[in-house]
C-alpha cells in the first residue's frame, strides 16, 4: 500500500488517465475495473473507505423484490443476475440467505406504486390490499428473470408447524420463502480498493479534494491531507461522491448542472437475537412499506430500513427516536413477543444518494443509477448518480463503456467471476475452510475461526502465520482482536482508527466496551505516529 507521502510525491510528477473522487462502492468498483483494463488510476476518499453510504446498507445482494411494483424490471433483472456472479467471486464475505415472507390478507401496497394504481383502477374492491396471487406472480418473476445456478427457488412454508413460525404471531398461517444473498458491505469496498491497488491504482484515504479545474486538455485536482496540499493531474475525472456528488459538480468543479440527487435516509436497529434459525424475515406493513429482520453477527438481529428525506449530506445521518420506534412497532406487528427500545443495542443510518427523478415520495424514488458525461469542450468528467450495492460491478462496467473511448483503444470487461482477495474458493467450501482453520490453529474457538474466514477467506492463514498459541498474535484488545490482525488491517486494508476496524472492517464494536475500543484507538494512533 502506498503511504500518503508516496502518493503525494507521485502526484507531482505524473499524469493519470483517471482520477476518481469517492471511496465508496461505486468509486472503488470503477477504480478496480479501470486499473484492470490498463488505465492509470488514482482515487481520493476524504474519510475512511466506505465511511458513508457503503457501510450503512441493509447488507444484502438482492434483486429488489418490491422494485417490481415500480415496473423497474431492467434493474431487478440486472440485480438478480449479479447476485450469483458476485457470490462466486467473494464467498467469504457473501453467502446465500433464505427470506421468509409471512402473508395475511390485510397486506397493502405503498399507495404511489404503479402497480397499486393499476390494481386500484381494475380491482377497486381490493381497496389497496396486496393479493396473494400478485405476490406469487412477483416471486415467479423473481425466480426466473435472472436465472439461478446456486440459489434455490421459492417455496411455501407452513408457519403452524415450521420453526420459522414459532416466534411469529399465530395469525400468520403460511409464508413464501425465496432466495437472496448477504454481503459484508464495508469489506466489499475495501477488497475492491485493495484489488484496484494491486492492479496499479493509487488509493488515497483521508484525502480531501478541495478543487478540480479544467486546464487545457486535462484536469488539475487540488488535494489536502495531514495539513499538506498538492496537485494531481488527470485526463479524466470520475465523480463518485455519493451524497456529495452535487457538491463535487457545483463547488469543487464549478460546473452548472440541472442534474441532482435526492438524499434518502435509511435507518436500522440491532437487537439481541430474536429467533433461533438462520433465515431472514421480509415483513410487509399495512402502510405498504417493508422491512427485513435478519440474523446478524451470530448473536444479534438487524431490523431495517426506513425511508426518510435527508436534506444535507454534511449532517451525519442518525437513526432518530421516531425511526427507531417505527421499526420497533413494525416488527412487533409480526413477532409474538414485543421488543422495546431497551432491547436495541445499536443503531446506524446511511444516506442513499438517489437520482432525482421527481418522485413524490422517498420510497418511490428510483434505485437505478444514472451515468452522466460532461465534456463542456474540455477534459471529460463522468458523474455517477444513484445505484445500489448489488449492481455496483455492472455500474462500473457501464461507466467504463463511457470512459474507454477517450483513451483510443478497446479494453474488454474482465471483472465477472474474478475472485476478490481471499475469495479464491468455492461457495460450498466455507464450512470446510472454517473446520480446517480450527484444526490447524487449535487455539481458535468456533466463533473466532468463523469470523476470520468470513472476513478474510483464504487470507486468514496469512494473518495467523505460524502462531501456535494466542499470545503469539500479540496484544489482545478483546472480542478476538489481536495486534497481529490490527497490523494486517493497517498495512493492507487502509485502517487508521479503531472505528475503521470495529464498525466497518468488522462489527466487533457490538462486543467490545468503550474502554477496549479506546485502548485500540490509542494503540493504532501510536503505530501510525511511529511509522510517520
Amino acid at each position: 500500500m502506498h503511504t500518503q507521502e508516496e502518493s503525494q510525491d507521485m502526484a507531482q510528477d505524473e499524469m493519470v488517465d483517471l482520477f476518481v473522487i469517492g471511496g465508496g462502492i461505486n468509486g472503488c468498483g470503477i477504480a478496480r475495473d479501470a486499473a484492470g483494463r490498463g488505465l492509470s488510476v488514482a482515487l481520493a476518499e476524504m474519510n475512511d473507505l466506505a465511511s458513508a453510504t457503503s457501510s450503512a446498507s441493509t447488507k444484502l445482494f438482492h434483486g429488489g423484490l418490491r422494485y417490481l411494483e415500480y415496473f423497474e424490471v431492467r434493474l431487478v433483472r440486472e440485480s438478480l443476475i449479479e447476485r450469483e456472479t458476485l457470490l462466486k467471486a467473494m464467498p467469504h464475505i457473501s453467502w446465500p440467505m433464505r427470506f421468509v415472507l409471512p402473508y395475511h390478507k390485510d397486506m397493502r401496497f405503498e399507495g404511489t406504486t404503479p402497480t397499486s394504481k393499476l390494481l386500484n383502477t381494475v380491482m377497486p374492491w381490493m381497496k389497496g390490499r396486496r393479493p396473494a396471487w400478485l405476490i406469487r406472480l412477483g416471486l415467479f418473476m423473481y425466480d426466473n428473470l435472472g436465472g439461478r445456478e446456486i440459489l434455490p427457488g421459492t417455496k411455501t412454508v407452513d408457519l403452524t408447524s415450521a420453526p420459522e413460525g414459532e416466534g411469529i404471531e399465530d395469525r400468520f398461517k403460511f409464508a413464501y420463502e425465496y432466495s437472496d444473498c448477504w454481503i459484508e458491505d464495508s469489506r466489499l469496498v475495501v477488497l475492491n480498493a485493495r484489488d484496484a491497488e494491486a492492479r496499479g491504482a493509487k488509493i488515497m484515504t483521508r484525502t480531501k479534494v478541495t478543487k478540480a479545474e479544467r486546464v487545457d486538455d486535462h484536469w488539475v485536482i487540488t488535494l489536502e491531507a495531514d495539513g499538506k496540499t498538492w496537485e494531481q493531474h488527470a485526463k479524466m475525472l470520475v465523480n463518485a461522491g455519493g451524497p456529495w456528488v452535487e457538491d463535487v459538480i457545483r463547488q469543487k468543479a464549478r460546473i452548472n448542472s440541472t442534474e441532482g440527487i435526492r438524499l434518502v435516509r435509511g435507518s436500522h436497529i440491532v437487537t439481541k437475537r430474536l429467533f433461533d434459525h438462520d433465515k431472514c424475515y421480509f415483513f410487509q406493513g399495512e402502510d405498504g412499506r417493508i422491512i427485513f429482520a435478519i440474523p446478524y453477527e451470530t448473536d444479534f438481529t438487524l431490523i431495517g430500513t426506513t425511508d426518510a428525506e435527508h436534506s444535507d449530506p454534511s449532517v451525519k445521518p442518525v437513526c432518530t427516536d421516531e425511526e427507531r420506534d417505527y421499526l420497533i412497532k413494525f416488527a412487533n406487528g409480526y413477532f409474538k413477543y414485543d421488543i422495546t427500545k431497551d432491547d436495541v443495542v445499536w443503531t446506524y443510518s446511511g444516506v442513499r444518494p438517489l437520482y432525482d427523478d421527481g418522485a413524490k415520495s422517498a420510497t418511490a424514488a428510483t434505485r437505478d443509477y444514472v451515468l452522466s458525461l460532461n465534456e463542456d469542450g474540455g477534459a471529460p468528467m463522468l458523474n455517477v448518480f444513484g445505484g445500489k450495492i448489488t449492481t455496483y460491478r455492472k455500474l462500473a462496467e457501464h461507466a467504463l463503456e463511457k470512459i474507454v473511448p477517450f483513451f483510443g483503444k478497446s479494453k474488454e470487461g474482465w471483472t465477472a467471476g474474478v475472485a476478490m482477495p481471499g475469495g479464491d474458493f468455492k461457495v460450498a467450501d466455507v464450512d470446510k475452510l472454517i473446520a480446517e482453520l480450527k484444526r490447524d490453529f487449535g487455539f481458535l474457538d468456533d466463533f473466532w475461526a468463523k469470523r476470520l474466514i468470513r472476513a478474510y477467506g483464504t487470507e486468514a492463514r496469512l494473518i495467523l502465520g505460524t502462531a501456535r498459541k494466542p499470545e503469539e498474535l500479540g496484544e489482545s484488545f478483546g472480542a478476538t482482536l489481536t495486534a497481529r490482525e490490527i497490523t494486517w488491517l493497517m498495512e493492507n486494508e487502509y485502517a487508521r482508527r479503531a472505528e475503521d476496524v470495529v464498525w466497518r472492517r468488522s462489527k466487533l464494536g457490538l462486543r467490545m466496551s468503550e474502554a477496549e475500543i479506546q485502548k485500540l484507538d490509542d494503540w493504532m494512533t501510536a503505530q501510525t505516529a511511529a511509522a510517520a
